[in-house]
């Protein structure tokens, strides 16, 4: 009755990572919060059901206390004050080793869009960020290549799956595991007195939140996890990335709610731009124009950052920024140093803005984030910058933004769409496509918008896309595709599936909530639990 049941199969060098009582503690995690968890979910539903009828985002009336309230959260550890430029990725063992050297201040090791949940990505991410906080962690490239640690390394933190995702590859009691409680359950029992030991903490980033009632089911998995492993609570330091856009009207409340744990707020303007096509799926009036032109820049993107940074630094956290995906393109460089300008101005925005750290995918952009926000930011953080000129309204972070719908924006998203799904369904997360770092979000907000257009026949170029057009434009870009990645690559069968999954969610009648999760269904491993 204590443990976890694993239909999957059980390799040896999984032993040391699945032991007993880790096992024993991820049951008990299960036990006590799926259940709430379920119902999180179903909230989510239900309000995605009253927004379909037409109801608005707003401002909570029932939670306007906290937000006029004058309090703080509680203060932050040493290590975590000074965080200027962040490094993501996976938790594959050549990346860890890579990031955690790359010169950032902190390095989010993540379970979730930019890894593929293969089960063994998930354990052996597990096994990897463990062999990191011990130093132990080494690598064997091409050629004989040897990765080790360097003597000074970034600040671990982990980004566990969301609410919504399952661990199929485990059972409690004959229920499937929330990916969240995996992720964490196993890294927070096998690391945290380790961490502390060594003067850090187990660090968290928590993505996909809808609400506050979200956060504090967090907070109660924290306290019950430091209660039952006789650690201070209070030692967890979790920051929620503001990624949906329910959570933007629950900036406030989501601090308040993880008060003793937080660490603040970030920016995920990826999944931001996805969740707010999401959340408008059948308003007809809320069509988005091509991806490419839906940057920060924008009405509804710009009030969003801005309130981060108000909301963070009146109770006394971080608000960090968005992430810079582009990667250096070593064989052009008039292309290299016009991403390398695009990059530098996305920087200086945040940090003249007030952010207090940011973000970049690829080990190449750390000099270049460090060099803005060094140049503009003296000190540890800007929490000194209060941002009383900001008044954001509901009215400003529904703001749809204007401009074109092009054949091209469509192309593009088709082609990333599909062949981000194809290198998911081969088990890798976090793909290098037309000189960008993509993750989940970017195929996200890639086939909503093609949903979008296709279920409202929206003008692309003044033509209407029906589902016969678009089958065209897609055997046209899965042409093209072969001929960018070569006969013999294009031949795998994961490419067939991608095409045909991708070509299924935009022409559904109903908007399939994440791509992830039809996905899981597909992956080749999946079979043998």
């Amino acid at each position: 009755m204590t443990s976890v049941d694993i239909p999957a199969p059980l390799k040896a060098s999984f032993e040391d990572v699945l032991t007993p009582d880790a096992l024993a503690f991820v049951a008990e995690l299960a036990r006590k919060f799926t259940g709430r968890r379920d119902e999180l979910l179903a909230a989510r539903v239900a309000r995605s059901v009253r927004l379909a009828r037409g109801e608005k985002l707003d401002f909570l009336p029932e939670t306007a206390a906290i937000r006029a309230g004058e309090w703080k959260v509680a203060p932050l550890p040493k290590d975590l004050r000074d965080r200027r430029v962040g490094i993501t990725g996976p938790v594959d063992r050549k990346m860890v080793i890579n990031a955690l050297n790359s010169g950032a201040s902190v390095f989010m090791a993540d379970f979730e869009d930019a890894n593929s949940p293969t089960w063994d990505n998930v354990v052996t991410g597990q096994r990897n960020l463990s062999d990191a906080i011990r130093r132990t962690i080494t690598f064997s490239g091409d050629g004989g290549k040897q990765y080790k640690l360097n003597d000074h390394t970034a600040v671990l933190l982990v980004r566990p799956r969301g609410l919504h995702l399952p661990e199929r590859h485990a059972t409690v009691d004959g229920r499937v595991v929330p990916g969240s409680l995996w992720d964490f359950g196993l890294y927070f029992y096998r690391n945290a007195k380790e961490l502390l030991a060594r003067g850090s903490g187990p660090y968290f980033y928590l993505p996909k939140l809808e609400s506050h009632t979200e956060a504090a089911w967090w907070n109660d998995v924290f306290v019950f996890a430091q209660d039952r492993l006789g650690i201070p609570r209070g030692t967890i330091k979790a920051t929620v990335l503001i990624e949906t856009l329910p959570a933007a009207f629950e900036m406030d409340e989501i601090l308040h709610a993880l008060r003793e744990h937080s660490a603040g707020l970030n920016c995920g303007r990826w999944d931001y731009i996805f969740s707010f096509i999401k959340k408008h799926a059948h308003d007809k009036t809320a069509i988005m124009p091509d991806r490419s032109t839906v940057t920060m820049t924008q009405h509804f993107l710009r009030s969003y950052a801005l309130l981060v940074i108000k909301t963070c630094h009146r109770r006394g956290v971080h608000a960090m920024g968005g992430m810079a995906a582009q990667i250096p393109i070593k064989n052009n460089p008039a292309e290299h140093d016009a991403a390398l300008s695009k990059v530098r101005a996305d920087k200086l925005r945040e940090v003249t803005d007030g952010h207090d750290g940011t973000w970049v995918a690829h080990p190449g952009l750390v000099p270049v984030a460090k060099e803005i926000f060094d140049a503009h930011m003296k000190g540890p953080n800007q929490l000194d910058r209060q941002r009383d000129d900001v008044h954001v309204t509901a009215a400003d972070l529904l703001k749809v933004p204007d401009g074109p719908r092009t054949m091209d924006g469509l192309r593009h998203n088709i082609r990333v769409g599909v062949q981000y799904l194809e290198a998911w369904l081969r088990g890798s997360g976090c793909v290098p496509l037309y000189n960008l770092m993509e993750d989940a979000a970017t195929a996200e907000i890639s086939r909503a918008q093609v949903w979008q257009w296709v279920r409202h026949q929206a003008p692309v170029d003044g033509k209407i896309v029906t589902p016969a057009v678009l089958e065209g434009v897609l055997q046209e870009e899965m042409d093209r595709i072969a001929r960018e990645v070569g006969p013999e690559r294009f031949a795998s069968k994961t490419f067939g599936q991608a095409r045909a999954l991708f070509f299924k969610l935009v022409t559904h009648e109903t908007f399939e909530e994440f791509l992830t999760l039809p996905a899981y269904e597909q992956l080749p491993d999946q079979s043998s639990t």
